[in-house]
């Protein structure tokens, strides 16, 4: 016989236990992103297209002797590459989120919106033309590549009824990517110095990037990824619209001049290290929102994490898949990020953030 509801003998189930606070959660996710940043740098460090055995590798960093080929494979290559994608991927990370949060766009990327095309043709034009060949002389004219890119796409998908949509502005890039690209192209073949110096960077690489470079390019990075971060709250207030921005005391213009800003930044520096790279913009901002949700408060750390394993991951996979040559990371990268883009495409509901 059934006993009765309220009766003694029927006790309720046990409840389930509460769920972790939600802060909490998301501070040990980017503790958990930032020992996979420290994995996958090692991993970087001890893996590539030579084989050396650990006990050299530490040797190569702790007592370097630059008559061992093996010490300056590790700490002339395999250092700086994985320094250079560290930053990069933190630049262009950040750049995405910037870029998706100020034009509601769930497709904008650096790549995708001609941003980091416009920022390789000026360095390229830089050398080829002027003949700057210094890191601190040419990433001016990434700066201003970049920055003219962005106002030239927005200019023109924002033409017509409807202002800038997130399909106008995704063609209006894809136009302006192609015709740089083209015009860069067109340089480096009628340059055979400028082509085969920059070969590997024009598809976007680490291999052989200068210590130099990187320590003259790492302060832009830094002041930008800072920029970034503090970007956050401004960020919220334009995903819910300018009308409402505006309505809670927000001045949307000058938050879309600080944003744009520290990406055209972030987008230079990474390119005048590593080339145009694509996807990394645009992947990592949508894997950032799966865990965080929608606040930018929490996607642009994130996101700042992310972003480096991804590119140090996908430059790893480039040094093993091709042994004993390998894959420059922009070719990787297109791998992964070209199908992710075609999921996006495709799901009706991603119109706008």
């Amino acid at each position: 016989m059934t006993p009765h509801p309220l009766a003694p003998s029927a006790r309720p189930q046990a409840a389930p236990p509460p769920p972790a606070h939600p802060r909490r959660r998301l501070f040990l996710g980017l503790a958990g992103l930032g020992a996979a940043v420290v994995v996958v740098s090692v991993a970087s460090l001890f893996l590539g297209g030579r084989s050396i055995d650990a006990g050299t590798v530490v040797d190569a960093l702790l007592r370097h002797d630059p008559t061992n080929s093996d010490h300056r494979v590790v700490t002339d290559l395999r250092l700086t590459r994985t320094i250079a994608g560290l930053l990069v991927g933190a630049a262009l990370g950040l750049a995405g989120v910037i870029m998706q949060g100020v034009t509601r766009n769930p497709l904008a990327d650096p790549g995708l919106l001609g941003v980091n095309a416009g920022a390789a043709l000026a360095v390229v034009c830089a050398i080829s033309v002027f003949g700057i060949t210094s890191a601190f002389g040419y990433i001016w004219f990434a700066f201003a590549g970049a920055a003219a890119t962005a106002v030239l796409v927005y200019a023109i998908g924002a033409m017509g009824r409807d202002g800038a949509t997130p399909v106008k502005l995704a063609l209006a890039g894809a136009a302006m990517t192609t015709a740089l690209t083209s015009i860069t192209t067109a340089i480096l073949l009628a340059d055979t110095a400028t082509f085969n110096e920059h070969r590997f960077w024009t598809v976007g690489s680490l291999v052989g990037r200068r210590l130099d470079l990187i320590v003259q390019v790492a302060p832009f990075i830094a002041v930008g990824a800072v920029v970034a971060l503090l970007a956050g709250r401004l960020l919220n207030g334009l995903s819910l619209g300018e009308d409402t921005a505006r309505a809670l005391g927000q001045h949307v213009g000058r938050s879309r001049v600080v944003c744009t800003g520290a990406a055209v930044v972030l987008c230079g520096a990474a390119t005048a290290i590593a080339g145009p790279i694509w996807f990394v913009g645009l992947v990592v901002p949508h894997i950032a929102r799966q865990i965080t949700g929608p606040d930018h408060r929490w996607v642009l750390p994130y996101s700042l994490l992310i972003a480096p394993v991804l590119v140090l991951a996908a430059d790893l996979a480039g040094r093993v898949v091709a042994r004993p040559g390998e894959l420059q990371v922009g070719i990787t990268l297109a791998f992964i990020g070209a199908p992710f883009f075609i999921v996006l495409v495709r799901r009706r509901r991603l119109r706008e953030l």
